[in-house]
This record gives structure tokens, sequence and C-alpha cells, in this order.
């Protein structure tokens, strides 16, 4: 993979390269995809040549198994979209040349690896996972060398709430023992690709190269080493990735391939931010526009995904990243900001690949019926047809943290959970859904409680046991506290850095409260590993009676049978009102201290706990 321009030795006399000195306004600066496998289903590839003046030029290729079906010239003369056509399934490397009338000036080796037989049929992320969310800027420090990369504007300064801390890959990478020991089985990293902006880079959702990990967490190789030091440990890797918008320092800012690139590419709008333009039958198709092609913030450039040449560089960048890295997971940022049918195009372009690839995206909407509408399989107003396989469960996350801490009545206490719950017919397949009581962009899940360790512990009991795919943000381990603020939420992980006083990852300095918590996430996580019931099984669940909600998971033989009181006193459980979920079964086993009840007659449940108990 490497461009090579016709040199001096082709030219015979100083006549002729005087010539030919022309050529030197030729130039290839990028390739993307930098490089693609052999084996896709679709044998389609679109390259973007980037270049001084290269739409002036003409590529050919002579090799028997690749054809150039179309070549596309744009409004800047510096790109070409190049169609080829891989006509077998084999790796190979060929030169693409490029010509000025009949002379050859410029030629470019492009490779074809051979595909990973085993990955068109991986299982990946599954109900069996629990997922550790990480914002690595503010994880781990591992390599101090690459706080500061010249070439980007924003220098580190630990110091300031919303800079740059130094966290990166090499930490996360010291860290994979720590994460396996507390029970996680996926990483999910907050966007780590190039964020070249000015400031508020370390939150990585402002893309300013597709291609390219941001120097000052590592390298593409050194995220490939992430991705296989954490299989080894059974953790898979999951990429958040943005479809919506790139950052205002992005490389094409400097250099728009066309007119249409970017939504209101000549006049700036923001997006109003109101996800139920999306659904509104009463709306003007004005206000529905600006939803989705308003710019997210100033600094983040909307992307025109109805420009083909815009939606295919996407769809084949989560296809390279997927394939590249072994990736388990793609996380899809502000999903429904983005065109529609171009998610619905996406989506299944990823599952036609990967068949059995489980990816989620993020709606921020406490409606059930409208996060409904983007899962593969679920009946939508308008026929609409998405391919996406999972989303990020708001409402259920909102109903857990509204439900604990308020009183129980006809429309409050945790018989929100339930009611939300039982919305999930509207869900294609509720069981993929990301379940969560809080992730990067919200309070932290103690704070959320009020600081409460038993209602914290309940939240995250639950959580470990409904139905749905946990997630659990880096630091709720130790029930870190937090304010709202951003740079507050997202504080660095104790530990993370040489002469922190307090580190997390070894419990030095940590309160008894944090040590508690700690403890009870570890075993609960890990007791979760085994849990066929909680992996497989159906949940079946009872309308909360007296504050006290019930609900059963089961498969074949294994059944788990949950108990929460939500009241402030204790409460004695009649079990004839659920004894038809486990008839077959006399004894519960309490999963966190090994202890028997007998399930003849009744319970006495502590107040505001999470009883997990496994039937035998």
């Amino acid at each position: 993979m490497r461009k090579r321009i016709i040199t001096l030795k082709n030219i015979l006399t100083l006549g002729a390269f005087l010539i030919a000195s022309k050529s030197f306004a030729y130039d290839i600066k990028r390739i993307e995809p930098p490089f693609w496998w052999s084996g896709f289903n679709n044998k389609e590839l679109q390259l973007m040549v980037y270049g001084d003046n290269i739409s002036k030029l003409n590529p050919k290729i002579t090799y028997k198994d690749i054809r150039i079906t179309e070549v596309h010239k744009v409004s800047s003369p510096n790109y070409l979209f190049i169609d080829l056509l891989l006509k077998k399934n084999k790796p190979k490397e060929f030169t693409i040349k490029f010509y000025d009338g009949k002379k050859e000036v410029l030629e470019y080796d492009y490779e074809i690896f051979k595909r990973q037989k085993q990955n068109n049929k991986k299982e990946t992320l599954n109900s069996s996972d629990v997922i550790y969310l990480i914002t690595p800027d503010r994880y781990a420090n591992g390599d101090e060398k690459n706080d500061e990369i010249g070439s980007l504007l924003e220098k580190p300064n630990r110091k300031n709430k919303d800079g740059r801390h130094g966290g990166d890959l090499q930490g996360i990478i010291n860290n994979l023992d720590y994460i396996e020991d507390m029970g996680f089985t996926q990483i999910w990293l907050n966007p780590v690709l190039e964020n070249n902006q000015p400031d508020y880079s370390y939150h990585g959702y402002s893309t300013t190269d597709y291609y390219k990990i941001d120097p000052r967490f590592g390298s593409n190789q050194l995220y490939i080493e992430l991705s296989q030091q954490a299989k080894k440990r059974d953790i898979g890797l999951i990429k958040d990735l943005v479809l919506n918008h790139i950052g205002s320092g992005h490389w094409w800012m400097d250099d728009i391939p066309t007119n249409d690139w970017l939504n209101y590419q000549h006049e700036y709008k923001q997006t109003n931010h109101i996800h139920q333009t999306v659904y509104d039958p009463h709306l003007p198709k004005s206000q529905k526009n600006l939803f989705t092609e308003g710019w997210f913030v100033e600094t983040m450039p909307d992307l025109n995904q109805k420009n083909p040449f815009v939606a295919t560089y996407l769809k084949q960048v989560a296809i390279w990243w997927i394939e590249y890295a072994d990736l388990a997971s793609l996380r899809i940022d502000t999903y429904p900001y983005i065109d529609k049918n171009f998610t619905s195009q996406w989506s299944k372009r990823i599952t036609e690949e990967y068949p059995n690839f489980i990816f989620f995206g993020e709606a921020w909407i406490n409606n059930p019926t409208m996060v409904s509408y983007w899962q593969k399989g679920s009946n939508t107003y308008d026929n609409f047809q998405s391919y996406i396989p999972s989303m990020k469960d708001f409402p259920l996350q909102k109903s857990l943290i509204t439900g604990l801490l308020s009183k129980d009545g006809w429309d409050s206490g945790i018989g929100n959970i339930y009611r939300t719950l039982a919305n999930d017919f509207q869900y294609g397949n509720p069981y993929n859904l990301v379940i969560f009581a809080g992730n990067h962009d919200t309070q932290r899940t103690f704070s959320l409680l009020n600081e409460r360790l038993d209602l914290f512990k309940m939240a995250l009991s639950f959580i470990a046991t409904t139905r749905g795919i946990p997630q659990i943000y880096a630091g709720t381990e130790i029930a870190t506290p937090s304010t709202e603020d951003h740079g507050e939420l997202r504080k660095d992980f104790p530990g993370g850095w040489k002469n922190d006083d307090i580190n997390a990852f070894d419990d030095i300095g940590l309160s008894t409260t944090q040590i508690e918590a700690k403890t009870f996430v570890k075993k609960l996580l890990n007791w979760r590993k085994s849990s066929k019931a909680v992996a497989n099984g159906e949940l079946i669940h009872y309308p909360v009676t007296k504050g006290i909600y019930v609900y059963f998971r089961v498969y074949q033989k294994d059944k788990l049978m949950v108990l929460m009181n939500n009241k402030e006193n204790e409460e004695i459980v009649n079990l004839d009102i659920y004894r038809e979920s486990f008839s077959d079964k006399n004894i519960g086993i309490d999963i966190l201290n090994g202890k028997k009840y007998n399930l003849s007659k009744e319970l006495k449940i502590e107040p505001k706990t999470a009883l997990i108990l496994e039937l035998e």
C-alpha cells in the first residue's frame, strides 16, 4: 500500500523532462479505505482518492480479477471516487495506474487481504455479556509519552475538568486483568478515532479522521493489540462510531469533496434536538428536516448521508473496523439524528456481512414506542424497515431510577419498572437491548440514587438479572459520586495515573462504602457469568404489589427468582401469588451469600433490597 510517482529514470531527455514536469502537480495524499479484504458478500468497493488535481487523471487497473466499473469526478478537483468489482475471493496486491491522457504519471499499490473465515459466522455480543463502558482519556495513563502530540491542537491539562487528561489504550491494556477479574466480558470505549479539535476533544465525538486512532490514545496497531489482549481474556471490544457528524477539524473541511457533502453546508443551522419530530404526523417538513439535518453543535458539521459517496464511505468505514480489529460490536452515536433511510441501508449492509453481529444505537428517548421504532423486527407506523439488532434502553433506565427514588403509587415507585417492561411487545427483540443505570452522559449511578448504597445495590441487581445486555460505566463499581457536569461525571478513574492518592485497581484509599460496592459488583457479575437463566432465560414478571416487584428468569430447568422490596420497612411476601412460576422448586439460594430459603409459604424481605435466588 504505497504510492509511486513516475520518476526521472523514465524520462530519456531533458526535453521530455520539461514536457512531463506538469506531472508533479499531481499527487496522492490519501486513498480510503487504505486496504480491503476478499470474501465479502458484496463484491463492490469504492475508493476515495484524494490528491492535488487528481480528478484530471484517468485510473486504470490491468489485474484480471479486479475491474473498474465506474470513475466519479466531483466538484472538488482533488477527489476521485473509483468503483471496483472484486471478482474472486482471494488476496491480492494490484497497482492502480493514473494517466494524464496517454501518459502514466502516478502509480499506487493497493492490497486486498484474505478475510478470516469465522468473521461472517461469529456470534459476538449477547445477553450473557456485561459491558464495561470506558472514557479512555479518563481511565488510565499507560504511556505518558503520547500525552502531547505536536500536530494535534489540544494539549494535556489534567487540572481542567473538560480538558485532556492523558488516559490511553495502553492504560486499558495494563488493566485488562482487573476488568476480567471484576466480571466484565465486553469493553465499550467512547470514540478513539482522531479528534483534532482545539478543546473538548477528550470525549472523542468529533471525528477528524475515520481511519486513524488518535495518537494521544495510541495507534492503529495498539488498538489491534488491545483487541487481541482482551480476546485472550474472553473480553470483546466494542467500537463507538459517529455517523451523524464529524468534527470541524476533519481534514475534509479544508477541501470538501462535493457541494452537498454536509447538510447546511453553506448556511449553519443547528438541530432542534427534539426527537419527537421524527415521528410526529402533524409536523411540517421543515421542522422534521431541522432535527436530522441541523448540526449537533457548531463544531460538529452534519454529514449528508443522502449523498451516495458519503453513504458508501460510512458503510465501508464500519466494515473496515469490524474486520480490521475483530470487533465484538459497534455502538452508533445519535442514531435518530441520522437520515433514517441511510441507517436502514447501513445496518442492512452490516448484517448481510455479519449475520450474527449484535450492534446497537443510541436514541436518548424515554418512550419505548420511539426507541422500538429503530430496532430490527419492530412494528412501525410507516412500515420503516430497520436492521440494527439492538438499541440503548433509555426508557428502562429512567423508570429504574425514578422508580427506586419514589414511593409506590398508581404511576410511581418500582411499578414504573413493571409498566416499562410491559411495553416490550413493541420491540423486535427486547432481550437484545442494552440496559444500564447510568452512562457517560448521565450523572453517576451512585449520585442519581442520592448516594444510597442500598438503592445502588438494588439498581445493579436489577440490571444484572432482568432481560437485556447490561452496561456499567467505569467507576460505577466503586460508587463514584458526581454532579451533572460532563467534565465531573467523566472524572478520572482513581489509580490510573502515577502518584494518585487513591488506587481503585488495588483498593488503596477507598472508603468502606466504596469497598462494599466494589465487592458487591464483583460477586454479582462473576456469578452472572455462570447463570444460564440470565443468559438465555425468558423473563416472567408480576405487577408490583405493596412495593414488591417479583420476576423470574427461566431457561429449561434453570430458574432464577428476584424479589425487590422498595419500601423502607421489612416486608413479608406471600409466595402463593407466584407459585405457578416455580412450582417444581422448593429451595431458593441467595447468589451473594449462599443462604437457603424455604419456598413453601412466604419470604421475609429486608427493606430496600433485591433478593436474588437460584431455585432448586
